[in-house]
């Protein structure tokens, strides 16, 4: 795993780690904030440009498709985040706001969504931390006693 992937996988899985619980601690408040934010198209406008640069930076700085089950799923989070960035900007609030509510149904399955949120971070903040230990440790060159 290259050092990139060991931070983005921290990055990406303490922060959705953090997220969930925080979330899941306070539903009704995270489902007035996201029903706020499906009916404002200025937010959603702002929501769209942030997630589609950070997806387009995971993109370009991490297009990796080899290396094991962590870098493929660091690759598809940027790619995913890219396309839901894309799908904010593209979509009247209206639509979005069906989407989200009606055929995600994310009210009625929140706690499923933020426990998936959770065990993937969960999954991606122990194997960034855990691959320095395991595996990647560099190899120190040993002076040999002939060389004196």
């Amino acid at each position: 795993m290259t050092s990139r992937t060991r931070f983005l996988s921290k990055l990406i899985g303490l922060f959705s780690v953090i997220v969930a619980v925080t979330m899941a601690s306070h539903r009704q408040a995270t489902l007035d904030a996201v029903s706020g934010i499906l009916h404002s198209s200025s937010m959603l406008l702002i929501l769209g440009i942030f997630t589609m640069a950070v997806g387009l930076a995971m993109v370009l700085g991490h297009n990796v498709w080899s290396g094991g089950v962590v870098t493929v799923l660091v690759t598809i989070i940027g790619w995913l985040s890219l396309a839901k960035g894309v799908v904010l900007l593209l979509l009247s609030p209206q639509a979005e706001a069906g989407l989200i509510l009606n055929i995600f149904r994310y009210e009625q399955l929140f706690y499923a969504y933020m426990a998936v949120l959770f065990f993937i971070g969960l999954f991606l903040a122990y194997s960034g931390a855990s691959s320095n230990r395991s595996g990647n440790v560099p190899v120190v060159m040993e002076r040999h006693s002939s060389a004196r």
